[in-house]
């Protein structure tokens, strides 16, 4: 077994070593693609990687005074602050709540979405409504949350259309438990149509023969969804779900902040607008960088994981 074995590596052809001169023959000629990439490079390096020298003031009384390596070395004081302090659960149930439940919400609907539009039979009514729904992802989020703010008002449209039907005023956003539904449905209407072209694209690579042998085993448009588009999706949906947990608790900061009021603050308050205002607002860096380390080092363990399970049981990963 072993002579075997021998024998079926020396038969195996060695791949041709790189050599300097080889190289630099390479680099002669796509030296001009290399030139592409340098500016990308050095972004990811000035905010990306340069950033990360200033992680330690999460271990140190930080001090302007001082500086970073002047400033004095507590350890995980900040982290045993924040775990202690009667906000911690609060900030991370809001946080969960908020990412679970647009990641929930979110995923579903830009897949039926491109599978109603992949068979809509009208073209002029598929291309309006494509136009339609991307146009949202583009409004930026302080429009689109002043939207909000004017369609869900007291002398809102959504307030107006119930009244002329008879019924009464609801107060949208005068009521707490509303905020997370605003917030993801809203964020859902905002990025659905955006979101489906990846899907799409998806669809239009799945061969149309396999439609065909199925129309002619008996099989209907439902049957054909189950058992041909969504199996061709479907390793695209679990890539895109594993990239969306990996955000978890980086719920959008922007839009919960602008969406904020007095009366909602319970529901609303999550770490990462907590952190801009201990951070900037109180000027306490070293407590909110502590808070921003934790949030992140919990996005990436849920990633791993994440990824893991869906390896183990899709045999589908990032890595």
């Amino acid at each position: 077994m072993e002579a075997t074995i021998k024998a079926k590596k020396k038969q195996r052809p060695e791949k041709p070593k790189m050599t300097k001169s080889k190289l630099i023959n390479t680099l002669k000629k796509t030296w001009v693609l290399y030139l592409f990439v340098i500016p990308a490079i050095i972004y990811v390096i000035i905010f990306n990687y340069a950033p990360l020298y200033g992680i330690q003031i999460a271990f140190k009384d930080y001090r302007a005074s001082s500086g970073v390596w002047g400033s004095e070395w507590v350890g995980f004081k900040h982290f045993e602050t924040f775990f202690n302090s009667y906000q911690f659960w609060d900030l991370l149930r809001n946080t969960l709540v908020l990412s679970v439940y647009s990641l929930v919400a979110g995923t579903p609907v830009p897949i039926l979405f491109a599978l109603l539009l992949n068979y809509c039979v009208f073209p002029k009514f598929k291309k309006v409504s494509q136009m339609v729904t991307y146009a949202p992802h583009f409004i930026s989020t302080v429009v689109f949350c002043g939207m909000i703010f004017i369609f869900l008002g007291n002398d809102g449209i959504f307030n107006q259309i119930i009244q002329k039907l008879g019924g009464g005023g609801i107060d949208f956003l005068g009521n707490a438990s509303n905020f997370k539904h605003i917030y993801v449905w809203s964020g859902v209407l905002q990025g659905m149509g955006f979101s489906s072209i990846i899907y799409m694209s998806v669809l239009s690579t799945v061969s149309p023969e396999l439609h065909e042998a199925a129309i002619v085993d008996g099989a209907n448009k439902l049957h054909r969804v189950w058992y041909i588009d969504l199996p061709s999706i479907m390793p695209t949906a679990i890539i895109l779900l594993i990239m969306s947990t990996g955000q978890i608790l980086n719920v959008g900061f922007e839009k919960v902040f602008l969406l904020q009021l007095p009366i909602n603050l319970d529901n609303s308050e999550i770490i990462s607008t907590y952190v801009y205002k201990i951070g900037i607002q109180k000027a306490q860096f070293s407590y909110s960088t502590a808070i921003g380390l934790f949030n992140n080092l919990v996005s990436f363990i849920v990633l791993l994981i994440v990824n893991k399970v869906a390896d183990k049981t899709a045999n589908i990963s990032l890595w």
